[in-house]
């Protein structure tokens, strides 16, 4: 069976639409004063932490659908447990700054692996052509409004 190139239509679209929150949120940082800035960035950062434990999720799936032998893949399970272990431990650290910082590299790391997957045949050939500018928009607005708040 050959995999299509191209995202399928409905995984764009709510990619996209899972950016919404991350934009507007940033945007609404950029235009507010210092502490209505600071404000914005702590549902940010917790909306981000839910988005980096869906990304795991996602690994986490493809980790028991790529067994083989009908076991699921243990290095790729325990590896698609730390995006909910990053965005738990971002949403403890006392500085909402320091967290949309860590969220943002995060999810980098997360996408990486993504590559990775996509390259291996684990993951759609299609995935990193949707995870590439989502994660370049998502990482882009908690560093945008990290930067903000810390004006």
């Amino acid at each position: 069976m050959v995999m299509p190139m191209r995202v399928p239509r409905a995984a764009a679209v709510l990619g996209a639409l899972g950016l919404i929150p991350f934009v507007g949120l940033a945007l609404g940082a950029a235009a507010s004063d210092a502490p209505s800035r600071a404000s914005m960035i702590t549902p940010m950062v917790a909306y981000g932490a839910v988005i980096l434990s869906f990304l795991g999720g996602i690994q986490w799936g493809l980790a028991l659908r790529h067994g083989g032998d009908g076991t699921p893949r243990t290095g790729l399970l325990w590896l698609s447990v730390l995006p909910s272990l990053a965005g738990w431990a971002a949403m403890l650290l006392p500085s909402r700054t320091a967290s949309a910082i860590l969220l943002a590299g995060c999810f980098a790391v997360v996408l990486t692996v993504d590559v990775w997957l996509s390259r291996r045949g684990d993951a759609p050939p299609w995935y990193p052509r949707l995870r590439i500018p989502l994660t370049i928009v998502a990482a882009t607005c908690l560093t945008g409004a990290a930067t903000a708040a810390a004006l």
